[in-house]
């Protein structure tokens, strides 16, 4: 089944879970390839997958044996985002050949289609109907992909499009980067409206909880911002790292837990918007460099640091 715009987190065709208890325990296992891996997604089966960007590679990590698989991708793809869909199948974004991808897991075949203006496809979340939507970062689109035609249609915007999430109505919703700005892309009109952000806030990734609502992490002001997409209505809280937390990667889980890294800091923190407090967790692997997590369907939060070459898992 695919995610719906109810099922919160990033839209990666697994709806997050939630604990009953958040333990703290930290999981480390080192990538086979570390040449800038990054972006875990979990999958349907239990798994979690990585892209390898230097190495034009995936990485299947199976969390029972705790084994890596690798698998290879056409040379100068630089796959940046991916996730995994309700049949197995893995989507990704080529950001070095201007091409979205799919890898049949079973069979190794890799399946390609070009972005009508090339560029670098940046990150991907998929809607209720199966759309694949992705944002190209430097040639300032967003694209859309319709998988069972192959078919890609492009938006220009501006401000250098980074992380998306939908909202309810099924809206697409974008940061733009370089233009401290929030953007929303309205399918059925293809209609883009702004929302205007405090100058110098840099806007990085954006994810939706459970009740509707969508968290966006403020690199350049070191705040997390809570939207409400219905009626604009925002609020910011510093995080415990303070105004140099140059907080970076956002998820959520199923109770409505907000997860969000201080790149920093090497630390990851979970906000629970009921109380407005944060608890911290110290990324045992210095220099970590995390820019993406995610939370599987047991409630678990997955990381990747891209510098230290390691996948971890808090639980």
């Amino acid at each position: 089944m695919v995610a719906s715009a109810e099922a919160g987190g990033s839209f990666y065709g697994v709806e997050p879970g939630a604990r009953a208890q958040i333990e703290g325990k930290i999981s480390e296992w080192a990538v086979p390839t570390p040449r800038f891996a990054r972006d875990p997604a979990p999958a349907p089966d239990g798994s979690v997958w990585i892209t390898v960007m230097s190495a034009d590679k995936l990485a299947r990590f199976d969390p029972a044996t705790r084994q890596f698989k690798e698998y290879g991708l056409p040379d100068g793809t630089r796959p940046h985002g991916l996730f995994v869909d309700s049949a197995g199948l893995v989507w990704y974004t080529g950001n070095g050949n201007g091409k979205m991808g799919r890898l049949d897991p079973a069979t190794g075949r890799v399946s390609e289609y070009p972005a009508p203006s090339g560029g670098d496809p940046h990150t991907l979340i998929q809607d209720g109907q199966g759309i694949i939507w992705f944002t190209v970062m430097s040639g300032d689109r967003i694209g859309r992909l319709d998988p069972r035609t192959g078919q890609i249609t492009e938006y220009p915007v501006s401000g250098r499009p980074y992380g998306m999430t939908l909202d309810r109505q099924g809206n697409v919703w974008f940061c733009e980067f370089g233009g401290n700005k929030l953007g929303r892309l309205d399918p059925k009109s293809g209609k883009i409206t702004e929302v205007a952000m405090p100058r110098g806030s840099a806007p990085r990734r954006m994810a939706t909880a459970p009740d509707g609502t969508i968290w966006v992490t403020l690199y350049g002001s070191g705040k997390l911002l809570r939207l409400d997409p219905a009626t604009l209505e925002r609020k910011e809280y510093g995080l415990p790292a303070g105004p140099g937390a140059a907080p970076y990667a956002v998820t959520v889980d199923g109770a409505g837990g907000v997860w969000v890294n201080e790149f920093s800091a090497d630390t990851i923190v979970r906000l629970d918007p009921r109380t407005e407090k944060f608890r911290v967790f110290k990324i045992p692997s210095p220099h970590a460099g995390v820019r993406k997590m995610m939370v599987d369907a047991q409630g678990r939060l997955w990381y990747m640091g891209s510098g230290s070459g390691k996948l971890g898992v808090i639980e």
